[in-house]
């Protein structure tokens, strides 16, 4: 058999509906300068689907200071992995300044996210040591467990009372082989918003042996007083045992880190295969970071004028009666009920005449016979927006109801294949 012909006949459950939704409900181009105003397909629109929480991606600072670091570093120095020449005093600097920031010893930096989360379990899981997870873990954690040769448990999610069973499980089998134990979680979950309950995880420290790692992708520079992150917010810094943030949110940029203490840091530096054999970060995108982390930390009121907008969008949709799960987080998930064909004719009815863009989320990601419109706040929108964008969601809410989104191709778009 040809290894091609099996996905040539089956696309997958997301890929089979590509002949209708690429270019528009799957892989859409915003165009355009980076704000809550771009276009799509030539019209302008409100959008509500980029991770630019504290709205310093098209920040003057920010775009001079990348600009200057280009200019003078180019986008190949370093070349080589750190490990061999890739090394400067200036990832040396981002990494002790993030590590003093969400308040541990020492931090490595990774060149992406989701490639550093699956070699961080690699390199601290053998095949002896057993990983509790959370069940709606991100998708670069599932990949991270997959990869792991020993055992592994998961919890449902947020379920303290099962994770504790687990540990129980988890215990018995770990000191049966020799092995330890790593529970995974994540600060904010970036699907529905929700806190990983940190403060009754650490807890059942006392009670059991086992290290966590949290991917704070989603809560890092948004969550906690100075913004240090979902630990940070429940106090428990210091029982976070392994600290990862990435980038790609509130900072705006490319590239993650993993904080953590002097001895594990060394640990990771040497045996993180992902970036052992990759090429460095390139200078322009550390000093674009160590910026970006200044303005961070020292310009609070990115971080206020982003929770003015988000309580404003949440307050306003609850009142409204919509449903948005148990977010507790600037991540805006509103939940309908319809299937798939009413959800892309809802979304096609926001974009085309409301102009309102915002990502959609259905079946299989969601159960069948729901879909889930997720909006993300940032310090670029305003009161004004969101407003308008109560006012729409209520008009395609009073159509889904009255089934006006029932009708096939009610959304005929020209895909882009």
């Amino acid at each position: 058999m040809d290894i091609f012909q099996k996905f040539r006949e089956n696309q997958g459950d997301i890929g089979k509906h590509m002949t209708k939704a690429h270019g528009y409900f799957t892989f859409p181009k915003l165009e355009g300068e980076i704000s809550a105003h771009m276009k799509f397909r030539g019209k302008e629109v409100l959008t509500w689907s980029l991770n630019n929480y504290l709205g310093l991606a098209n920040h003057p600072d920010v775009r001079k200071a990348d600009a200057e670091a280009a200019e003078k570093y180019g986008m190949a120095y370093p070349m080589g992995a750190r490990m061999m020449s890739g090394q400067t005093t200036k990832h040396e600097q981002l990494e002790r300044e993030l590590a003093s920031f969400v308040g541990k010893e020492d931090a490595f930096l990774l060149n992406y996210g989701y490639q550093g989360m699956v070699s961080i379990i690699d390199a601290v899981c053998g095949r002896n040591d057993v990983i509790v997870y959370d069940s709606e873990s991100h998708a670069c954690i599932l990949d991270g467990v997959r990869l792991h040769m020993g055992k592994r448990f998961v919890y449902p999610h947020n379920n303290i009372d099962n994770l504790r069973k687990q540990l129980e499980r988890a215990t018995k089998l770990a000191t049966k082989q020799g092995g330890g134990i790593l529970v995974i979680t994540e600060g904010v979950f970036g699907m529905a918003g929700d806190l990983g309950k940190l403060d009754e995880i650490t807890a059942l420290k006392e009670e059991f042996n086992f290290r966590l790692l949290v991917d704070d992708a989603h809560g890092f520079g948004v969550m906690g007083k100075t913004g240090a992150g979902a630990p940070e917010y429940f106090g428990v810094s210091d029982k976070v045992d392994l600290h990862f943030g990435t980038f790609a949110k509130s900072m705006a940029g490319i590239g993650a880190f993993v904080a953590c203490d002097t001895d594990v840091c060394y640990y990771l530096r040497y045996n993180m295969r992902s970036q052992t054999f990759a090429k460095s970060l390139p200078m322009a995108m550390v000093m674009g970071a160590l910026k970006r982390l200044d303005m961070l930390r020292s310009m609070p009121e990115l971080r206020e004028k982003l929770w003015t907008v988000a309580n404003a969008l949440q307050k306003g949709l609850k009142d409204a009666g919509f449903d948005l799960g148990k977010t507790n987080s600037p991540v805006t998930p509103v939940y309908m009920k319809g299937g798939v064909e009413e959800a892309t004719n809802l979304v096609f009815d926001l974009r085309e005449n409301y102009g309102v863009f915002c990502s959609l989320v259905a079946y299989p990601v969601i159960p069948k016979g729901e879909l889930m419109l997720r909006l993300i706040p940032t310090s670029m929108h305003s009161l004004e927006d969101v407003n308008y964008t109560v006012k729409a969601f209520k008009e395609v809410r009073k159509k889904l109801e009255d089934g006006k989104y029932s009708k096939d191709e009610f959304a005929k778009v020209e895909v882009d294949m």
